[in-house]
């Protein structure tokens, strides 16, 4: 058998997790999964990450939560979500029907939620793995108010951890801090099994014409093209600092876009914005990048962050 015959292999390990790849799909911007399932089978995806979990149900912001900025979009959602019970009785029973690996995002306003939603999540054997969500800049409790303080951060992932081993905790950051790598090394220390960024940048869009903010006065998250440049550097930052894998996201839109991520050293990439943009930018991603690694020879995805470092 020649080289040119041989499939490539591109699974992925994040913590004791296997990946069948490493093309995934970002918090918030890809509901529980099913809702793509129209689009195409959304099993061959490395991973799925929910919307974000809450203990109680979460009805969101007040609208106008979304606004189109250039080369990217701004949210206000507000962690709408059915609660923690909903999502155990009526959406874990769907979401076990697609054959991948399942990421569940928590949110909370205390370290108490975080751990009572995670051990119950175990309990239910209703995941793969649990994203924590310290980086939502979109609400007025908890979220990226967690992932700025340093003891915080610790003392959420050492909880959590300890109440939900051997289940892999990924640590989702946030970009608003003086230095991402020291957090990433502090959630690393305390136990995460992988780190995840970025989430989206806070920002605001100014409807001058009715003089006011577009979303009235709460901050929106900005993501999409815009930010991946800002997404790429703080990759890199992390990846110098922690040894464990680091799930890169930002505007990840096309191959092109995606192997810059692995350039700078994530394992594995997660598609968010780009989800609206086009519904099916995971599957042709995932397809393009399939045909990249047989068209040069590369036998799996360690051997791809090979290449993109090698002189041309």
């Amino acid at each position: 058998m020649t080289n040119s015959t041989i499939k490539p292999d591109l699974s992925v390990r994040l913590g004791r997790l296997v990946l069948k790849n490493p093309v995934t799909v970002a918090s918030g911007t890809f509901g529980f999964g099913s809702e793509y399932a129209e689009f195409y089978d959304v099993s061959e995806l490395g991973a799925i990450f929910t919307k974000a979990i809450t203990i109680d149900e979460r009805t969101g912001n007040p609208p106008p939560r979304i606004a189109e900025t250039p080369a990217g979009m701004l949210n206000s959602i507000g962690l709408q979500n059915p609660g923690l019970e909903q999502f155990l009785k009526e959406i874990v029973p769907e979401i076990k029907k697609i054959n991948t690996v399942i990421i569940a995002n928590v949110a909370g306003n205390c370290v108490e939620d975080y751990v009572r939603i995670a051990s119950r999540l175990v309990e239910e054997n209703a995941v793969d793995a649990v994203e924590l969500n310290v980086s939502c800049p979109n609400v007025t409790e908890g979220g990226i108010e967690f992932g700025k303080s340093e003891k915080i951060l610790a003392e959420l992932t050492q909880q959590v951890v300890s109440h939900v081993t051997p289940m892999p905790v990924i640590v989702k950051l946030t970009p608003q801090v003086t230095d991402i790598a020291r957090m990433a090394k502090i959630a690393e220390d305390a136990g995460a099994s992988a780190i995840s960024l970025i989430n989206t940048l806070p920002a605001m869009v100014v409807d001058w014409r009715r003089e006011r903010l577009h979303n009235g006065e709460l901050l929106g998250g900005l993501s999409g093209p815009a930010i991946r440049p800002v997404a790429l550097r703080l990759v890199k930052e992390v990846a110098q600092s922690v040894s464990i894998p680091i799930i890169g996201m930002g505007g990840i839109c096309t191959l092109e876009d995606a192997l810059q991520f692995f350039y700078v050293g994530a394992e594995v990439i997660s598609i968010g914005t780009g989800n609206f943009i086009n519904p099916t930018a995971p599957h042709d991603i995932l397809t393009a990048l399939r045909e990249f690694l047989h068209q040069h020879q590369l036998p799996n995805i360690t051997a791809l962050r090979k290449y993109l470092h090698s002189p041309e």
